[in-house]
């Protein structure tokens, strides 16, 4: 069968940049992920069990060669001894079971967190590519070039209207929702050969490098919530996390995640110190205008002007939304758009809604309550109504 990841960079950049934090500052957690498929499926995905024990041990077989890793070490950001840990590292077979539970696929990755943490972007991409390895490739492939130069036709009719104070910029964070990996290298590279203008950088390390783009990423829902067991008050673990964060990267990578515990709880941590410090935030649940509106009148509050900030819109997106935000934000200040699924895997077929989320760290459950309720993925009440209890969060 022929393997979906052919390399290790084949995966987000935040991976790698929440794996250097980790493994500096709390090398010692555990980590429990959980892989979930959210809609119905045209098939039972507990058909692929076969074929996805293959592909994680051909998965566990890769290593980072000298070319991956010099250019990982050139990037600003990465430390050299982190470089020295993934010269050696290889992914171990022994953490990561696959298994069917009627029509149900279930994936568990669980042990060290340096370890099983960067699991989750392969295991995505490989349970996706072998879903639509079943459907007619011919007939995909001809639907999404139809759909990616009306995408780009699209772009240049956009590009034609009055100028705003910011240009609109967008990335490509299609990796876990993607149709390939083949058809992935396709969009990205055509994106960056015609509008070069708005396209300015990919998730994808892999991609990055090989089509000489700027990798795009920084932190996830998992760095987080990693927080909720680490010793620190359950109230302190987002200022914990954002501390941590400055610490290791100095002003680099400087977007935070907001939607861990909801935008208002968030923003009731993220005081001046942080609002300097960061370089704007990203959005990932709940009604983006009103998010925008939030962040904004937070700069406004702490007297930061928000041209010198950046919001960056990902859940959910295609181009009709996103310039729909870019028409309401960008007078007003910096944007950015990080658009998944309609880059990577709009072939006309019904697309998966799977995750791998971080379910418990240190054997103690973790929690997201973000502000779109159908994205919570915690099966321990006790501990979640506790969480909404000490941020002040309505069911």
């Amino acid at each position: 069968m022929q393997p979906v990841i052919h390399s290790l960079l084949d995966t987000d950049l935040y991976k790698f940049t929440m794996w250097q934090t980790m493994l500096h500052r709390h090398p010692q957690t555990q980590a429990e992920y959980t892989f979930v498929c959210r809609n119905e499926p045209a098939y039972p995905l507990a058909e692929l069990l076969a074929d996805v024990n293959q592909q994680l041990d051909h998965l566990c077989s890769l290593r980072l060669d000298a070319s991956e890793l010099a250019y990982l070490g050139g990037l600003r950001f990465i430390r050299s001894d982190f470089v020295d840990f993934l010269r050696i590292f290889q992914f171990q077979r022994e953490f990561i079971s696959a298994s069917a539970n009627g029509p149900k696929l279930e994936i568990v990755a669980n042990g060290p967190q340096v370890h099983v943490m960067a699991f989750e972007i392969y295991v995505l991409a490989i349970v996706n590519e072998l879903y639509f390895r079943r459907f007619d490739q011919t007939v995909a492939f001809a639907e999404g070039r139809t759909r990616l130069k009306a995408k780009i036709e699209r772009l240049r009719e956009f590009e034609k209207l009055p100028r705003r104070r910011h240009p609109f910029e967008f990335f490509d964070f299609g990796v876990r929702r993607r149709f390939s990996g083949d058809w992935q290298r396709e969009v990205v590279a055509t994106f960056k050969r015609e509008v070069p203008q708005f396209f300015k950088g990919a998730s994808n390390v892999l991609f990055a490098r090989d089509l000489d783009l700027v990798p795009i990423g920084t932190m996830a829902h998992e760095y987080l919530q990693t927080y909720q067991t680490l010793g620190v008050r359950l109230r302190d673990f987002q200022r914990a996390a954002l501390e941590d964060w400055v610490q290791e990267y100095r002003g680099d990578l400087g977007t935070a995640l907001t939607d861990v515990v909801g935008m208002d709880a968030f923003l009731g941590d993220f005081d001046l110190y942080f609002a300097k410090l960061f370089d704007g935030l990203r959005h990932d649940s709940g009604d983006p205008v009103v998010w925008g509106e939030k962040a904004l009148a937070h700069y406004e509050k702490l007297r930061i002007d928000p041209h010198t900030k950046r919001l960056v819109f990902s859940d959910g997106l295609d181009f009709d939304r996103s310039i729909a935000l870019y028409d309401h934000f960008a007078d007003r200040t910096q944007c950015g758009f990080g658009i998944g699924t309609n880059l990577t895997n709009d072939m006309g077929l019904k697309t998966l809604h799977i995750v791998m989320k971080l379910t418990h760290a240190n054997r103690q459950p973790v929690a997201k309550l973000s502000d779109s309720p159908g994205k919570l993925l915690c099966d321990d009440e006790t501990f979640l109504a506790y969480l909404r209890q000490v941020f002040k969060v309505d069911s």
